[in-house]
Protein backbone atom coordinates (compact mmCIF):
# COMPACT_ATOMS: atom_id res chain seq x y z
CA UNK A 1 0.00 0.00 0.00
CA UNK A 2 2.87 2.37 0.87
CA UNK A 3 5.12 1.19 -1.96
CA UNK A 4 2.35 1.31 -4.59
CA UNK A 5 -0.01 4.16 -3.60
CA UNK A 6 -1.55 4.08 -7.10
CA UNK A 7 -3.26 0.82 -6.13
CA UNK A 8 -4.92 2.52 -3.14
CA UNK A 9 -6.10 5.74 -4.78
CA UNK A 10 -9.03 4.21 -6.73
CA UNK A 11 -10.07 2.26 -3.62
CA UNK A 12 -10.45 5.48 -1.65
CA UNK A 13 -11.45 8.08 -4.22
CA UNK A 14 -13.95 6.14 -6.34
CA UNK A 15 -16.43 5.33 -3.53
CA UNK A 16 -16.29 8.97 -2.41
CA UNK A 17 -17.02 10.00 -5.99
CA UNK A 18 -19.93 7.54 -6.06
CA UNK A 19 -21.47 8.86 -2.85
CA UNK A 20 -21.29 12.46 -4.08
CA UNK A 21 -22.56 11.78 -7.59
CA UNK A 22 -25.27 9.25 -6.74
CA UNK A 23 -26.72 11.16 -3.82
CA UNK A 24 -26.98 14.19 -6.06
CA UNK A 25 -28.42 12.37 -9.07
CA UNK A 26 -30.91 10.22 -7.14
CA UNK A 27 -31.82 12.51 -4.25
CA UNK A 28 -35.32 13.21 -5.62
CA UNK A 29 -36.15 9.49 -5.58
CA UNK A 30 -36.13 9.50 -1.79
CA UNK A 31 -39.37 11.51 -1.92
CA UNK A 32 -41.17 8.69 -3.74
CA UNK A 33 -43.27 6.30 -1.71
CA UNK A 34 -41.63 2.92 -1.36
CA UNK A 35 -38.03 4.05 -1.83
CA UNK A 36 -37.22 2.94 1.70
CA UNK A 37 -35.84 6.13 3.22
CA UNK A 38 -36.33 9.87 3.13
CA UNK A 39 -32.55 10.46 3.10
CA UNK A 40 -30.78 9.22 -0.01
CA UNK A 41 -27.50 8.83 1.94
CA UNK A 42 -29.05 5.95 3.90
CA UNK A 43 -29.53 4.12 0.60
CA UNK A 44 -26.38 5.10 -1.27
CA UNK A 45 -23.73 4.97 1.46
CA UNK A 46 -23.74 1.15 1.77
CA UNK A 47 -23.71 0.87 -2.03
CA UNK A 48 -20.71 3.19 -2.34
CA UNK A 49 -18.96 1.32 0.49
CA UNK A 50 -19.47 -1.99 -1.31
CA UNK A 51 -18.14 -0.46 -4.51
CA UNK A 52 -15.06 0.60 -2.57
CA UNK A 53 -14.64 -2.91 -1.20
CA UNK A 54 -14.75 -4.30 -4.75
CA UNK A 55 -11.88 -1.97 -5.66
CA UNK A 56 -10.06 -3.03 -2.48
CA UNK A 57 -10.32 -6.68 -3.46
CA UNK A 58 -9.21 -6.07 -7.02
CA UNK A 59 -6.35 -3.94 -5.72
CA UNK A 60 -5.16 -6.80 -3.53
CA UNK A 61 -5.22 -9.16 -6.51
CA UNK A 62 -3.43 -6.53 -8.58
CA UNK A 63 -0.61 -6.49 -6.04
CA UNK A 64 -0.20 -10.24 -6.52
CA UNK A 65 -0.34 -9.79 -10.30
CA UNK A 66 2.43 -7.20 -10.03
CA UNK A 67 4.55 -9.67 -8.02
CA UNK A 68 3.96 -12.26 -10.74
CA UNK A 69 5.11 -9.86 -13.46
CA UNK A 70 8.29 -8.77 -11.66
CA UNK A 71 9.29 -12.34 -10.76
CA UNK A 72 8.94 -12.10 -6.97
CA UNK A 73 6.02 -14.54 -6.98
CA UNK A 74 8.22 -17.26 -8.47
CA UNK A 75 10.34 -17.18 -5.33
CA UNK A 76 7.22 -17.66 -3.21
CA UNK A 77 6.26 -20.70 -5.29
CA UNK A 78 9.71 -22.25 -4.71
CA UNK A 79 9.40 -22.11 -0.92
CA UNK A 80 8.66 -25.49 0.70
CA UNK A 81 5.28 -26.15 2.24
CA UNK A 82 1.69 -25.39 1.35
CA UNK A 83 0.76 -22.57 -1.02
CA UNK A 84 -2.43 -21.89 0.92
CA UNK A 85 -0.91 -19.11 3.11
CA UNK A 86 -0.07 -17.18 -0.08
CA UNK A 87 -3.74 -17.21 -1.04
CA UNK A 88 -5.11 -16.53 2.44
CA UNK A 89 -2.64 -13.72 3.09
CA UNK A 90 -3.64 -11.82 -0.04
CA UNK A 91 -7.35 -12.29 0.71
CA UNK A 92 -6.91 -11.12 4.31
CA UNK A 93 -4.93 -8.11 3.13
CA UNK A 94 -7.76 -7.18 0.76
CA UNK A 95 -10.32 -7.53 3.53
CA UNK A 96 -8.32 -5.11 5.68
CA UNK A 97 -8.00 -2.68 2.76
CA UNK A 98 -11.79 -2.51 2.54
CA UNK A 99 -12.00 -0.93 5.99
CA UNK A 100 -10.50 2.28 4.60
CA UNK A 101 -13.09 3.13 1.89
CA UNK A 102 -15.97 1.93 4.07
CA UNK A 103 -14.97 4.23 6.91
CA UNK A 104 -14.34 7.12 4.50
CA UNK A 105 -17.82 6.72 2.95
CA UNK A 106 -19.46 6.62 6.37
CA UNK A 107 -17.67 9.78 7.48
CA UNK A 108 -18.57 11.61 4.28
CA UNK A 109 -22.20 10.45 4.43
CA UNK A 110 -22.51 11.60 8.04
CA UNK A 111 -22.25 15.14 6.70
CA UNK A 112 -25.33 14.39 4.60
CA UNK A 113 -27.38 13.23 7.57
CA UNK A 114 -26.71 9.49 7.45
CA UNK A 115 -28.78 7.69 10.07
CA UNK A 116 -28.23 4.35 11.78
CA UNK A 117 -31.67 3.08 12.71
CA UNK A 118 -30.44 -0.43 13.38
CA UNK A 119 -27.91 0.63 16.01
CA UNK A 120 -24.30 -0.59 16.25
CA UNK A 121 -25.19 -3.97 14.74
CA UNK A 122 -26.09 -2.12 11.55
CA UNK A 123 -22.47 -1.04 11.29
CA UNK A 124 -21.34 -4.60 11.96
CA UNK A 125 -23.48 -5.84 9.07
CA UNK A 126 -22.03 -3.21 6.74
CA UNK A 127 -18.43 -4.01 7.65
CA UNK A 128 -19.03 -7.76 7.35
CA UNK A 129 -20.51 -7.18 3.89
CA UNK A 130 -17.68 -4.94 2.70
CA UNK A 131 -14.91 -7.18 4.03
CA UNK A 132 -16.64 -10.18 2.46
CA UNK A 133 -16.98 -8.46 -0.90
CA UNK A 134 -13.32 -7.46 -0.88
CA UNK A 135 -12.33 -11.09 -0.23
CA UNK A 136 -14.64 -12.35 -3.00
CA UNK A 137 -13.25 -10.00 -5.65
CA UNK A 138 -9.69 -10.54 -4.47
CA UNK A 139 -10.14 -14.29 -4.94
CA UNK A 140 -11.79 -13.73 -8.31
CA UNK A 141 -8.92 -11.46 -9.33
CA UNK A 142 -6.36 -14.00 -8.15
CA UNK A 143 -8.07 -16.71 -10.19
CA UNK A 144 -7.57 -14.58 -13.29
CA UNK A 145 -4.09 -13.34 -12.35
CA UNK A 146 -2.73 -16.83 -11.63
CA UNK A 147 -3.88 -17.98 -15.06
CA UNK A 148 -3.03 -14.93 -17.19
CA UNK A 149 0.06 -13.81 -15.20
CA UNK A 150 -0.35 -10.15 -16.05
CA UNK A 151 -1.61 -7.10 -14.22
CA UNK A 152 -3.59 -6.06 -17.28
CA UNK A 153 -5.92 -8.98 -16.63
CA UNK A 154 -7.37 -7.01 -13.72
CA UNK A 155 -9.31 -4.97 -16.27
CA UNK A 156 -11.50 -8.04 -16.84
CA UNK A 157 -12.23 -8.29 -13.13
CA UNK A 158 -13.07 -4.59 -12.96
CA UNK A 159 -15.64 -5.06 -15.73
CA UNK A 160 -17.21 -7.92 -13.77
CA UNK A 161 -17.21 -5.83 -10.61
CA UNK A 162 -18.80 -2.79 -12.22
CA UNK A 163 -21.43 -4.71 -14.14
CA UNK A 164 -22.44 -6.95 -11.24
CA UNK A 165 -22.84 -3.98 -8.88
CA UNK A 166 -24.78 -1.88 -11.38
CA UNK A 167 -27.09 -4.79 -12.22
CA UNK A 168 -28.30 -5.01 -8.64
CA UNK A 169 -30.40 -2.82 -6.37
CA UNK A 170 -27.54 -0.36 -6.07
CA UNK A 171 -29.44 2.75 -7.12
CA UNK A 172 -33.12 1.86 -6.68
CA UNK A 173 -35.24 -0.84 -5.01
CA UNK A 174 -36.16 -3.93 -6.98
CA UNK A 175 -39.82 -2.95 -7.32
CA UNK A 176 -38.78 0.28 -9.07
CA UNK A 177 -37.16 -1.71 -11.91
CA UNK A 178 -38.74 -3.07 -15.06
CA UNK A 179 -37.93 -5.61 -17.78
CA UNK A 180 -34.77 -7.67 -17.92
CA UNK A 181 -32.93 -5.52 -15.36
CA UNK A 182 -35.46 -6.44 -12.68
CA UNK A 183 -35.02 -10.14 -13.47
CA UNK A 184 -31.22 -9.92 -13.40
CA UNK A 185 -31.17 -7.85 -10.21
CA UNK A 186 -33.51 -10.31 -8.54
CA UNK A 187 -31.17 -13.20 -9.35
CA UNK A 188 -27.96 -11.27 -8.60
CA UNK A 189 -26.51 -12.42 -5.25
CA UNK A 190 -25.16 -8.90 -4.71
CA UNK A 191 -28.76 -7.75 -4.25
CA UNK A 192 -28.97 -9.93 -1.13
CA UNK A 193 -25.61 -8.62 0.06
CA UNK A 194 -26.78 -5.03 -0.43
CA UNK A 195 -29.97 -5.66 1.53
CA UNK A 196 -27.91 -7.19 4.31
CA UNK A 197 -25.50 -4.23 4.34
CA UNK A 198 -28.25 -1.58 4.13
CA UNK A 199 -30.72 -2.84 6.68
CA UNK A 200 -29.19 -1.03 9.65
CA UNK A 201 -29.54 2.31 7.86
CA UNK A 202 -33.11 1.80 6.65
CA UNK A 203 -34.64 0.29 9.79
CA UNK A 204 -34.21 -2.42 12.42
CA UNK A 205 -32.27 -5.57 11.61
CA UNK A 206 -34.28 -8.66 10.70
CA UNK A 207 -33.26 -12.29 10.27
CA UNK A 208 -35.15 -12.54 6.98
CA UNK A 209 -32.89 -9.81 5.54
CA UNK A 210 -29.72 -11.03 7.23
CA UNK A 211 -29.49 -14.70 6.30
CA UNK A 212 -29.78 -14.34 2.48
CA UNK A 213 -26.91 -11.85 2.48
CA UNK A 214 -24.72 -14.01 4.73
CA UNK A 215 -25.43 -17.11 2.63
CA UNK A 216 -24.69 -15.22 -0.61
CA UNK A 217 -21.38 -13.93 0.78
CA UNK A 218 -20.36 -17.36 2.07
CA UNK A 219 -21.23 -19.05 -1.22
CA UNK A 220 -19.27 -16.52 -3.27
CA UNK A 221 -16.24 -16.85 -0.98
CA UNK A 222 -16.30 -20.65 -1.28
CA UNK A 223 -16.69 -20.65 -5.07
CA UNK A 224 -14.04 -18.00 -5.76
CA UNK A 225 -11.74 -19.51 -3.12
CA UNK A 226 -11.87 -22.94 -4.74
CA UNK A 227 -11.27 -21.39 -8.16
CA UNK A 228 -8.30 -19.34 -6.93
CA UNK A 229 -6.85 -22.33 -5.08
CA UNK A 230 -7.07 -24.48 -8.18
CA UNK A 231 -5.40 -21.80 -10.33
CA UNK A 232 -2.62 -21.38 -7.77
CA UNK A 233 -2.08 -25.12 -7.57
CA UNK A 234 -1.51 -25.29 -11.34
CA UNK A 235 1.10 -22.52 -11.34
CA UNK A 236 4.69 -23.47 -12.01
CA UNK A 237 7.64 -21.18 -11.19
Amino acid sequence: MVARPSLMIPTLLMPLFFIVSFTGAFSSLSRLEGYGTSNVHDWMAPYAALQGSVFAGIGGAASAADDIENGFFDRLLLTPGSRLPILLGTAAYSGLRSLIPTTAVLLASTLGGLSLRGGPMGLVCLYVATVGMAVVFCLLGLTVAYRMRTMRSMMLVQVVGFSSMFMSTGQVPLHFMEGWLRVVAGLNPLTDVLQFARQGFLGPLTWSTTWPGVVALAAMVVVTGLAAGRSLGKMAP
